[in-house]
């Protein structure tokens, strides 16, 4: 690992509109993890009123989730020029971590729970559609296993009304083992793109799995500093030890239920 001060820019998309069910939490993983890493992290915060006229240096992007009304405000705003500048960022491998509304903007269409059809960004080969209010939310404690982190059961809390469906070419974030997932019916939870992460997992995600929060930080230094970085810190096991004591909680609840 390299001895210069190692440095990154964490663009956090909309704090005010989308940042639902706890998700600024992840804010807080990230900077400390880093913090505790030696790495000074400065965390930009992009609103509605911030004009991006051409690509900034960003090494980490972060959205969260937000209402039908919300997200069509950031997404009108997205298309404006935001969101070809995130496309850019995301083709060069930026890491990001996009949570439920952030998701589904990301895809082909949305259509509301009134039957309205609102355009994605068509950066992912998605779409999502919400059956209305006379269907349930999906809802509840969720537990995923991915690709990413083979060795790790994924913890969060889902909360969303549209059903996400992927096409051929997007691959899950990963696979559900206690929960509802995209859409309660094929097992798969989230989207991969590049070094995009893509969720409905709320809770937040990361203090429930800091591992994810440290893949997103090495991630964004390799991109950076064209070398490879590994986060490790002491207390793994202990962290093993709670999320184990979690899923057995969770799956009990199921049962119950």
């Amino acid at each position: 690992m390299t001895n210069k001060t190692l440095k990154l820019k964490l663009a956090w998309f909309y704090p005010e509109l989308m940042s639902t069910y706890g998700d600024a939490g992840n804010i807080e993983v990230l900077f400390y993890r880093a913090k505790w890493a030696g790495i000074e992290m400065e965390v930009e915060k992009i609103e509605l009123k911030d004009n991006l006229k051409k690509t900034p240096k960003i090494d980490l992007l972060f959205m969260g989730g937000a209402q039908d009304r919300q997200q069509s405000i950031v997404l009108k705003d997205l298309l404006n020029n935001k969101g070809a500048i995130i496309n850019e960022l995301l083709y060069k491998e930026k890491p990001a971590l996009f949570v439920c509304a952030a998701y589904q903007l990301m895809g082909q269409y949305y259509i509301t729970a009134e039957g309205e059809a609102i355009e994605g960004l068509k950066i992912l080969d998605l779409y999502t559609e919400n059956p209305g209010f006379s269907s349930k939310r999906l809802v509840g404690d969720i537990v995923i296993s991915s690709p990413l982190f083979p060795d790790l059961k994924i913890l969060g809390f889902e909360n969303h009304g549209g059903r996400t469906y992927l096409g051929k070419n997007v691959k899950p974030f990963g696979k559900v083992l206690l929960g509802n997932g995209n859409n309660g019916l094929d097992n798969t939870e989230g989207a991969l793109f590049k070094n995009l992460i893509a969720t409905y997992l709320h809770g937040p995600l990361l203090p429930k799995n800091p591992k994810i929060a440290d893949w997103l930080i090495e991630k964004a230094l390799e991109v950076k500093y064209k070398e490879k970085f590994s986060l490790n810190f002491p207390n793994e096991v202990f962290e093993k030890t709670i999320r184990e004591i979690q899923i057995e909680k969770i799956a009990k609840k199921k049962i119950s239920t």
